[in-house]
């Protein structure tokens, strides 16, 4: 037994190092020999290294060298460790080939803007000037008097000077949704929308009991005549637009068509929730719909397709009181309030100018990104050259669910059609989101795959049943 044990301790330590004074600190070398005998196979996964103790004494070092030598090798994922049983070597890390995901439409990263500084110098000021007690603790929601006041700075480019008092501060523009279903319609009412909308309106929509049907829209958004006449024929509650780079047709409706849809919703007395998170991307976007009927118009912008979707904060412009009030009632009843730490930082952001450098800086990384598309698709590109996002109508030969699965196959992720259909959607087309690929080049190579699968025919792929 004490043989096998001695074989044992010699296999377990003949890796190690000859310390020497003149190549760097001593538990560098001990972690450097320890990645050398992993690289080599002197150490293969699952071996039990020497006690700390033991491994010191026979080194003639302190222990405390070796506690550091054994944590630098944990952060370099070679060893693991156990509990009582000891530390052992690490099984190698599975590197896993990461999809190339063309199917989230987030904010691309700025070239030239550090946002890690950005972030720490935010929260710092933060920190600096508020009362942390006050900044994890209970709000009654709506947004303290900054948060609104920054709110109003917000939307200043879509409206002047505004009012703060009208403003209401909200965790995402999908709560803010959610909450005027409840607050300004009851269960078994109609909402209008486009033909193609944002999935998140549906989602709303049938887990609170509301009807969502689809009004016909051209090139340049939802036919006036057309949704008079389903106003007068389904007296909705509600009617949603998302005029500006609409997602996923990426059309921005002229000021003409914004005019006439605000006059019949004058006419019919009917609210439109206008969910507006792309204009502050838009080249020379024409007036929000809420500046031709602010009575009749609830606006939201949301700060996560301009900046960043971590903070989740939203504005939403509602000039009715009483209205303002029973959203709120309803916004509580799921979501008491923003988070105080990301509204305090997202209102430093926009107070102290910072928000509109990291905006400028994703407006230009998505100009650039749309310009690559537009390269590489080809005849195929239908963008808009701003926004974040391209609706892409398929040739023949392809469905958008079947492509879809085709290019998930190649790896890479897109939203076919279907995802965005509030009727029949006869739309042979996916979206393709171009910010969610931190790396530029990633997203060449993604565009490039999906541009030789859109070239070719579909095979035909047989199911395994296992």
């Amino acid at each position: 037994m004490s043989q096998l044990k001695t074989i044992q301790d010699e296999n377990l330590t003949r890796w190690l190092p000859r310390l020497a004074a003149n190549k760097g600190p001593r538990f560098l070398q001990i972690a450097d020999a320890l990645q050398a005998a992993v690289a080599d196979g002197s150490l293969t996964p699952g071996e039990r290294l020497p006690p700390q103790r033991q491994l010191a004494a026979q080194l003639g070092v302190d222990l405390t060298t070796i506690t550091r030598a054994y944590d630098e090798a944990r952060r370099r994922h070679l060893l693991e460790g156990r509990g009582a049983r000891g530390t052992y070597v690490a099984a190698p890390k599975v590197e896993l080939t990461a999809i190339l995901d063309l199917s989230m439409n987030t904010p691309p990263p700025p070239d030239g803007v550090d946002f890690d500084d950005m972030l720490k110098q935010g929260l710092s000021q933060v920190l600096m000037r508020a009362d942390n007690e006050l900044l994890m603790t209970y709000h009654l929601g709506g947004g303290s008097d900054s948060d609104r006041q920054a709110g109003a700075r917000w939307l200043a480019p879509m409206f002047g000077q505004l009012d703060s008092a009208q403003l209401v501060v909200c965790p995402g523009a999908q709560a803010a949704i959610a909450a005027l279903i409840l607050a300004l319609t009851e269960p078994g009412d109609v909402i209008l929308a486009e033909p193609t909308s944002y999935p998140g309106l549906r989602a709303a929509a049938t887990q609170f009991g509301r009807h969502l049907i689809a009004v016909e829209a051209d090139k340049h958004g939802m036919l006036p005549e057309m949704l008079e006449a389903a106003c007068r024929q389904h007296k909705p509650g509600l009617v949603y637009l998302n005029p500006t780079l609409q997602n996923p047709t990426a059309i921005t409706m002229p000021e003409r068509r914004r005019k006439e849809l605000a006059s019949i919703a004058k006419r019919c007395n009917v609210r439109i929730v206008e969910d507006d998170p792309y204009w502050l991307l838009a080249d020379a976007p024409p007036p929000p719909v809420a500046t031709f009927a602010p009575e009749q118009v609830v606006y939201i912008s949301t700060l996560s397709k301009c900046l960043t979707p971590g903070l989740r904060v939203a504005f939403v412009l509602i000039r009715d009181p009483i209205e303002r009030e029973r959203f709120l009632v309803a916004l509580r009843s799921f979501a008491l309030m923003v988070a105080p730490l990301t509204a305090a930082l997202a209102t430093q952001w926009i107070l102290d100018g910072s928000a509109d450098g990291l905006m400028e800086g994703v407006r230009k990384e998505a100009r650039l990104r749309h310009r690559m598309a537009r390269d590489i698709l080809a005849g195929r590109y239908s963008g808009f050259g701003d926004g974040l996002h391209v609706w892409l109508e398929l040739p023949a030969y392809w469905n958008s669910s079947q492509l879809a699965r085709a290019a998930d196959r190649e790896g890479i992720a897109v939203t076919p059609a279907e995802a965005f259909a509030t009727g029949n959607v006869s739309m042979n087309a996916i979206r393709i989101s171009l910010g969610s690929i931190k790396d530029r080049g990633r997203l060449q190579a993604g565009l490039q795959r999906l541009s030789h699968l859109l070239a070719r025919r579909p095979e035909s792929f047989s199911t395994a049943v296992v």
